[in-house]
C-alpha cells in the first residue's frame, strides 16, 4: 500500500524536527519518517553549545525560544584549554552573558518532539530506496515494506543520507581523525580527579596530534572524546568488546602525559565507543533538482571542530520551513530560495571546521589554540 503526504522529512534528528515544527507554526503539516523505533530507543547524550546567530535563531522561527531557555545548562559555558602536562593555559568562568549556552542534546530533542502534532513522526522506518517520479514527486520505499509518495522530499537524515544520492555523488571521507568516547559516572564522587580535572564546562586537551575533548554533563557525568590522527584502519584493530584491552591500546598514544588526563580513559566507566570522523567536500552543492532538498549533515557534513554542526542542522531546517512558507503555491521558488542561502553558509562553516581540525591537531595544536583563545578575548 502506497500513502501520499504533501511533505516528507526522512529522519526525526535536531534538523528534521525543527523543519516540521517550523512548518507547523507556519499552518503546514509535514510527515517525518525516523529510522529508530521511538524517541527512547537510546541515549541522545551530549552537551551542544546553541548559537545565537543560528541555533537560537531557528528555535526563536521555532517559537521555542523560552522554553529553550529553561534547559540551559547553567555554567556550561566555562572552558578550559590543557597541555599533556596537566597545566592549564587557558581558563574561562561562564558569567552567564555568553552566546553560546550549553543544553544536553537529549532535552533538546525532546522539547522539540513534544511541540509537534500527535502523529507526525512515523518510527522504525528504515528506507532501502528513493526514486522520481513525474512532475516533481518522489517514492520512498522502506524495510517494512511500507511505500510513500510526496511532493517535497527532504532528507534530513544525517551523514550516510539515502536521500543524498537523487542530489549528489558525493560521499563523506575519512578526515584523519578518529574518536574514542567514554563516560565517568557520577564524577564529583566517583572520580573526583577527573572532575577537579575538566571544570565545569568544556574541557580541551592538545598535544603532538592527539588530545581529549570533554563536557560535564547535566546529570553530573564527564564525557570525553580521545581524539587521535590515525589511519583509518586504525580502530579496527582494537577489540572494543574488551574495554580493558581497549584502554590500554588508546592509552599506548599517551605515554607520558599527566595521570590526571590518562584517567579520562583508563577510569571510564562501561564500553569505549570507537568513531571515525568523516566530512563531505567544502563547498558541497547540487543542482536545483524539483520537489527534493538536503538539509544538516545530509547537505553540508563536516567535523566538528567548528561546533556547529547541530546549530546548521536547525537552522537548516529553520530556513527551509520559512522559505517554503514564504512561497505559497510556488514549492520550487522556497527550495531555490532556501538552497541559494544554504551553500554558502555552509561552505563557510565547512571551511572553518576543516582550517580549525588542521589547527587543533598539528604538532604545535596547543599553542595555535592558545593564540586563537588570546586573539578571540582581545578582539
Amino acid at each position: 500500500m502506497t500513502t501520499h503526504h504533501p511533505i516528507a522529512i526522512i529522519g526525526a534528528g535536531l534538523g528534521g524536527l525543527t523543519a516540521a515544527r517550523v512548518l507547523q507554526v507556519n499552518g503546514i503539516e509535514a510527515a517525518l519518517f525516523e529510522l529508530e523505533s521511538s524517541a527512547e530507543t537510546r541515549v541522545q547524550g551530549g552537551m551542544l553549545d546553541i548559537h545565537e546567530e543560528n541555533g537560537q535563531q531557528a528555535l526563536r522561527a521555532a517559537g521555542l525560544y523560552d522554553e529553550f531557555r529553561a534547559i540551559i545548562h547553567e555554567g556550561g559555558e566555562a572552558m578550559r584549554l590543557v597541555g599533556p602536562d596537566g597545566t592549564v593555559v587557558v581558563s574561562e568562568e561562564d558569567d552567564g552573558n555568553g552566546g553560546r549556552p550549553e543544553v544536553d542534546r537529549g532535552d533538546l530533542r525532546k522539547l522539540l518532539l513534544g511541540s509537534l502534532s500527535d502523529g507526525s513522526i512515523h518510527w522504525g522506518k528504515k528506507v532501502t530506496g528513493a526514486r522520481p517520479l513525474d512532475g516533481g514527486r518522489h517514492e520512498v520505499t522502506f524495510a517494512d515494506g511500507s511505500v510513500i509518495t510526496t511532493d517535497l522530499l527532504i532528507g534530513a537524515d544525517g551523514a550516510w543520507s539515502r536521500i543524498r544520492p537523487l542530489l549528489s555523488d558525493a560521499k563523506p571521507a575519512y578526515t584523519g581523525i578518529s574518536f574514542v568516547e567514554s563516560d565517568l559516572m557520577d564524577a564529583d564522587a566517583g572520580h573526583p580527579r577527573s572532575s577537579a580535572v575538566i571544570g565545569h564546562g568544556f574541557f580541551i586537551c592538545l598535544g603532538d596530534e592527539r588530545g581529549f575533548l570533554a563536557h560535564r554533563e547535566t546529570d553530573g557525568s564527564l564525557h570525553i572524546y580521545t581524539a587521535l590522527k590515525v589511519d583509518e584502519g586504525w580502530l579496527d584493530t582494537i577489540d572494543f568488546t574488551d574495554p580493558a584491552a581497549a584502554k590500554a591500546a588508546v592509552l599506548e598514544y599517551f605515554d607520558g602525559w599527566d595521570e590526571g588526563l590518562r584517567g579520562l580513559v583508563a577510569d571510564a566507566d562501561g564500553p569505549l565507543v570507537p568513531r571515525r570522523i568523516h566530512s563531505l567536500p567544502v563547498g558541497h552543492r547540487w543542482e536545483r533538482t524539483p520537489g527534493v532538498t538536503l538539509l544538516g549533515d545530509a547537505a553540508h557534513l563536516m567535523s566538528p571542530f567548528a561546533g556547529e554542526g547541530a546549530n546548521l542542522a536547525m537552522f537548516d531546517g529553520a530556513e527551509l520551513g520559512q522559505a517554503i512558507a514564504a512561497h505559497p503555491g510556488d514549492l520550487e521558488a522556497g527550495l531555490a530560495a532556501y538552497e541559494d542561502a544554504l551553500f554558502p553558509r555552509s561552505e563557510a562553516s565547512a571551511a572553518d571546521s576543516a582550517e580549525s581540525l588542521q589547527t587543533m591537531f598539528a604538532a604545535d595544536g596547543l599553542d595555535r589554540m592558545t593564540e586563537f583563545f588570546a586573539a578571540v578575548n582581545h578582539a
